[in-house]
């Protein structure tokens, strides 16, 4: 499929840069006949006068002149066309590269999606198969409902996310803004994770009274997804740290991982839509990070990633706070 997808790009765009030199040598062709035959009828004009005219100076110089304003004319008017061209040209060749690359994205998104989507369902099933047909310990029971569970919320977020991007993309989401403690939503967050992970390790240093204005259902989706993000791109046996304490007058969120980190070059495209980060050993959508700056945009605050020490990557949210209470 990418080999087909890429073998008809290669074919677009030569055929795209083929006419484009064609057009552009053809307006050089008309230019070259074009002054080609100003020469001759200035050269012929020339030839009629005699040069016993009291007249002939003017005339000649009247000739020339002419020539010379033709000649200009036409090197004016070519230029322009040529720049209206080569504008045209590089619009396009640039409008249809992004298409073309919104919709490889969209077909992965696809791909993508339909195995996020499957995965849940597929397991939810088994669980309550097992569950029906089965006599299990409680113990086993149990066991089958957290993971149940646990898929339920996976496609929940899912579904959220998805919704969200959709809303977002149509401009038809407006955030509600309230006073909300970040510090009591970021303590939910990483509790819930736990229950739903409890064999992963979370380091937290978690600063009480710490509140922001805005939406609290966008910033707890945020946050789940830069945690979420954490535990799908680090080893199972490695620590997710979650921070949140005030630096500089403004309130800093750092969440860390222990995974492969991302490189330079990389970091600057992650938070694009659909886009996902090659060999990272992990499926999603490419909503997530996409999401999550969209939300700290609309509450006016700054997201970036820097290089975890000793290795990973560290997910920083600064927030204005509201109000810091001791």
């Amino acid at each position: 499929m990418a080999l087909l997808y890429k073998t008809r790009l290669r074919f677009i765009f030569l055929a795209y840069w083929f006419l484009l030199a064609y057009i552009i040598a053809a307006l050089i062709w008309w230019f070259i006949a074009l002054n080609t035959q100003n020469h001759q009828m200035a050269a012929y004009k020339m030839e009629q006068l005699r040069k016993d005219d009291p007249s002939f100076y003017f005339s000649a110089s009247e000739i020339a002149d002419t020539e010379k304003r033709k000649t200009a004319q036409y090197i004016g008017e070519g230029s322009i066309f040529l720049l209206l061209i080569l504008t045209g040209a590089v619009f396009l060749f640039r409008a249809v590269r992004r298409q073309f690359k919104s919709s490889q994205q969209q077909q992965n998104f696809i791909m993508a999606i339909t195995h996020e989507l499957k995965t849940p369902i597929a397991v939810t099933k088994l669980n309550l198969e097992t569950l029906q047909k089965r006599k299990l310990e409680e113990p086993q029971q149990q066991r089958l409902i957290q993971n149940t569970l646990q898929e339920a919320n996976r496609l929940n977020t899912l579904c959220n996310n998805m919704l969200l991007a959709s809303q977002i993309e149509a401009g038809g989401y407006r955030i509600s803004t309230e006073h909300v403690d970040l510090s009591d939503l970021i303590n939910g967050c990483v509790n819930d994770f736990s229950t739903r992970f409890p064999q992963r390790n979370f380091h937290t240093d978690i600063q009480d009274n710490l509140f922001v204005n805005g939406d609290k259902l966008l910033l707890e989706m945020a946050v789940n997804n830069l945690v979420d993000n954490a535990l799908k791109y680090s080893p199972k046996e490695s620590a997710v740290g979650v921070l949140l304490g005030m630096d500089n007058g403004k309130i800093l969120l750092s969440i860390t991982d222990e995974g492969k980190g991302i490189s330079n070059s990389e970091k600057k495209k992650i938070f694009d839509k659909f886009y996902r980060v090659a060999n990272m050993g992990a499926k999603g959508t490419g909503l997530g990070l996409y999401l999550t700056k969209k939300i700290t945009q609309q509450h006016k605050a700054d997201l970036f990633v820097k290089d975890n020490t000793p290795a990973g990557s560290n997910f920083i949210i600064l927030f204005k706070p509201l109000s810091v209470k001791r």
